[in-house]
């Protein structure tokens, strides 16, 4: 939320101490002008030191008659700063009772409140905002991860009913040929297989455990353009791969796994014949980049905006070959967040789409 510049939290704190405590001496010194210095001929005469000997002197009439009424006196101020104290107190802490009460509905499962605290920018406000902000991102992961298990559930619900249905034909019809009906099995129970792995290997990237060591991206993206060179050969496609030495720091299986998903991805999803694929590294201060490029049918921007969410084919990608689970992309995006670095999706102007992973570089110490 943008807010005007506002006096900070302290600041009116102290102004309104300051402006209580000059309101309580001239309480007093009232107090004691009425007291002390009336009946003098001159108002503006400073009292001496007889004058307080005077009024403090037990068996003066000044004592009898101030004593009692400076007590009175005090015991108001005593009442009147504790009451004004206290009003002061809530109103300034009253945004802090807004936060804790949405605090507390998070707490129990309401991620939807906010404390949308109005006002002027301050600390509370700063801190109300921030609130905000985290539950806003909370709520979106939530439903995230609902979505996700919900996507993964029909997923993995797919081959166990093409598996269900198989072992049922076969219970019905002992003369059918068995050999098909193997060799259907094992088709399902390898997509069972590799979406389970997909996703054990997406929750594993999600969650950092992971072991960080110095790794060439270079030489990661000349193994997995030879390990996938065969699949593009028998496509018809071309695989290109250039590029300076890219050191970074990070787990050499999962960023294997992010290179090989990305050329995978450029390969499937390309045109059906005469295609190409370009692999390409580079090195900049502080960053390494990691671009791979393909042919392919022309995407809109709406559609590659979409592409890196799970189980998310595009258009006519669900039923193609060697289509996988869906989570190619998504496990590029949490491999690259893993390693605090960014996935960049882009169509390219002629068709097919530009992948590009920005990773921090590894310090020069890093290989030693």
């Amino acid at each position: 939320m943008a807010r005007a510049p506002g006096v900070s939290v302290r600041l009116k704190l102290t102004l309104s101490y300051v402006g209580f405590l000059m309101l309580a001496g001239a309480l007093l010194l009232a107090a004691v002008w009425v007291f002390l210095l009336r009946g003098r001929s001159n108002i503006l005469f400073a009292p001496d030191l007889s004058d307080f000997r005077r009024v403090f002197d037990p068996g003066s009439f000044g004592a009898a008659v101030f004593v009692p009424a400076a007590l009175l006196v005090l015991g108001f101020l005593l009442v009147f700063g504790l009451v004004g104290g206290w009003i002061l107190a809530g109103r300034m802490l009253a945004p802090l009772h807004r936060i804790t009460e949405a605090t507390r509905a998070a707490a129990n499962g309401s991620l939807s409140q906010r404390v949308r605290l109005p006002g002027r920018s301050d600390e509370f406000r700063e801190l109300a905002d921030s609130f905000d902000t985290m539950l806003t991102q909370l709520e979106a992961h939530v439903a995230e991860q609902k979505r996700f298990a919900a996507n993964a559930s029909h997923e993995l619900r797919t081959p166990l009913a093409i598996t269900q249905a198989l072992l049922d034909v076969a219970r019905n019809d002992p003369d059918s040929h068995t050999g098909e009906l193997v060799e259907r099995l094992r088709t399902v129970n390898t997509r069972a297989i590799d979406l389970t792995e997909a996703l054990l290997l997406l929750s594993r990237a999600d969650r950092q455990s992971f072991t960080r060591t110095h790794v060439d991206l270079s030489l990661l993206a000349e193994e997995a353009a030879e390990t996938l060179l065969p699949l593009a050969e028998k496509r018809g496609i071309t695989i290109e791969t250039s590029g300076d030495i890219t050191p970074a720091v990070g787990s050499p299986a999962l960023l294997l796994q992010l290179t090989t998903n990305l050329v995978h991805n450029a390969i499937v999803h390309n045109l059906p014949d005469r295609g190409s694929v370009w692999v390409t590294t580079s090195a900049h201060p502080g960053t390494v980049v990691l671009t791979v490029e393909n042919t392919g049918e022309e995407l809109s921007p709406q559609v590659v905006s979409t592409l890196v969410e799970p189980f998310r084919r595009g258009t006519e990608r669900r039923h193609t070959d060697h289509a996988g689970a869906g989570l190619g992309l998504a496990i590029v995006q949490s491999i690259t967040r893993a390693h605090n670095g960014t996935l960049a999706l882009a169509p390219r102007p002629s068709g097919g789409l530009r992948c590009t992973v920005y990773l921090p570089a590894a310090p020069p110490h890093a290989g030693d």
